[in-house]
């Protein structure tokens, strides 16, 4: 496998959780990393599936930390799903399931709520799952809405484990109604397109830096990415094991990149 040299490279695509912080707490060498990317003029991206924050909350929890990111560097899996729907059903009308950063993009992307006969029924991650909204999302997708879900990561790290995500949410639904989601969010090919795109980058040109096998590395390398797994998250080095594919380059964490680009 040809080595991988960072500084070639003109754009980033990192992912959030697990990559520059767990829960409130930014991980070593993040700051570097960022204050790297800033001095080489590199183009960056912070790639979340987590739909439950909007840009700005993403941007004031990376502050409330010590990092100053300006809020077009993010992009997440809440504004792809909303993305998706404006282009396959501009103005259709949904059932969400979500937080803040899901609902405010759905608003933006001219989509309407309805919880009587909608066109999507929608979940992302949130405080707002409960067995009745289950129950709704279940007889609505039964009466003829289709099920999107936001990504199909089953969970996330937290500071004292793992949470439940998005697609453990949408897994309910599906079994009850025999219906399969459509996630939008990594490794859909769309958002890895769109990130390349906000990036102006080719694929070529452009990494893909994450936690997981299963979402990060296999949408970069089936965007044709370079991709480093990072063992700061949810993924150890057993883990690599069990896939028939590989990342580029295995680091301990993002601070690894600056070590290497600086060699």
């Amino acid at each position: 496998m040809k080595e991988l040299n960072f500084n070639e490279k003109k754009g980033f695509i990192c992912d959030m959780d697990g990559v520059i912080y767990h829960g409130n707490k930014i991980l070593p060498g993040v700051a570097e990393f960022i204050n790297w990317l800033r001095e080489e003029k590199k183009e960056y991206l912070f790639l979340t599936n987590n739909s439950g924050y909007t840009r700005r909350e993403l941007q004031y929890k990376l502050s409330r930390m010590g990092l100053e990111v300006g809020e077009e560097h993010f992009y997440t899996s809440a504004l792809a799903t909303a993305t998706f729907l404006k282009e396959q059903a501009p103005g259709c009308s949904v059932y969400a399931i979500g937080e803040a950063g899901l609902l405010n993009a759905l608003y933006d992307a001219g989509i309407t709520m309805n919880d009587v006969n909608p066109d999507y029924v929608v979940v992302g991650e949130g405080k707002t799952y409960s067995l009745d909204s289950l129950t709704k999302a279940t007889n609505l997708v039964l009466r003829g809405a289709k099920l999107i879900g936001a990504n199909s990561d089953v969970s996330g790290p937290i500071e004292n484990g793992i949470a439940p995500a998005c697609g453990a949410l949408v897994a309910p639904i599906e079994i009850a109604t025999g219906k399969r989601a459509y996630f939008c969010g990594k490794p859909n090919p769309l958002m890895m397109r769109t990130g390349l795109k906000l990036l102006g980058c080719h694929s070529a040109e452009a990494v893909m830096i994450g936690d997981r096998m299963d979402t990060d590395v296999i949408s970069g390398l089936e965007s044709g990415m370079s991709t480093v797994l990072v063992l700061s998250g949810v993924s150890d080095k057993e883990t690599l094991k069990t896939y028939a594919y590989r990342p580029s380059i295995v680091l301990d964490g993002v601070g690894d990149i600056v070590r290497l680009a600086r060699k």
